[in-house]
């Protein structure tokens, strides 16, 4: 076993099981993926941390998307709940990632990211050993009714406002999962459609960068 499977196990067995990520398909894909692929060659030493890893930065380096940490990112994709046959839509799709562990879970994956730089990355990355995802490029918010509706709608990152035209893209029997709120206040935020409306409910405490198109409108004041 190599140095980099050796820290996957170790990221298994002491970040994601000891944070109730019990499904044991889930534990597999996070087994089976080279996390140290899709993040900035830099951060390549520390790609198995628990911690939310920068992809991009603004003009004076301050983080402005990361990679959700591996621990928060098992237990929101086991709160989604994707199986075999399962069409997901990936908003969000950074480095590719997220999409890589997704494609092993779901029958095939729709990986939407804004960023044509992040967008190149991950469609490279991904050529080389998934077959079942695709990357596109466009308006997060937006989502990609090309293909919808679809089974689960994944939003990696934090959302400030109610995320409409992705619901209106669910399947009856959808769910969509994203983590609502900034910063601490952040908490997973899940959306479930039926045959007779959308419930929503919320999970565990999680932090993430808020994705484009998904900050709030500042408030008027007089």
């Amino acid at each position: 076993m190599g140095d980099e499977a050796i820290l996957r196990t170790r990221m298994v067995n002491n970040q994601l099981r000891t944070f109730d990520v019990t499904d044991h398909r889930i534990q597999d894909a996070f087994l089976s993926i080279q996390r140290e692929k899709f993040v900035p060659g830099e951060l390549r030493a520390i790609a198995y941390s628990d911690e939310a890893l920068p992809i991009q930065r603004d003009a004076i380096g301050r983080p402005v998307r990361t990679m959700t940490r591996p621990a928060i990112l098992a237990r929101m994709i086991q709160t989604a709940q994707p199986v075999e046959d399962d069409v997901v839509l990936l908003v969000g799709a950074g480095l590719g990632y997220t999409a890589a562990i997704l494609g092993q879970l779901a029958g095939s994956v729709i990986a939407l990211e804004c960023e044509e730089e992040l967008a190149d990355r991950a469609t490279a990355d991904l050529e080389e050993d998934v077959s079942n995802v695709v990357v596109v490029t466009g308006p997060l918010e937006e989502g990609w009714p090309k293909e919808a509706p679809y089974d689960v709608i994944f939003v990696d990152g934090a959302i400030l406002v109610e995320p409409v035209k992705l619901i209106e893209q669910l399947k009856v029997g959808g769910r969509l999962v994203a983590i609502h709120g900034e910063g601490l206040a952040g908490r997973v935020q899940i959306f479930a459609k039926g045959e007779h409306g959308v419930s929503m409910r919320y999970s565990i405490n999680a932090a993430a960068t808020i994705l484009p198109g998904f900050k709030a409108e500042p408030a008027f004041v007089f």
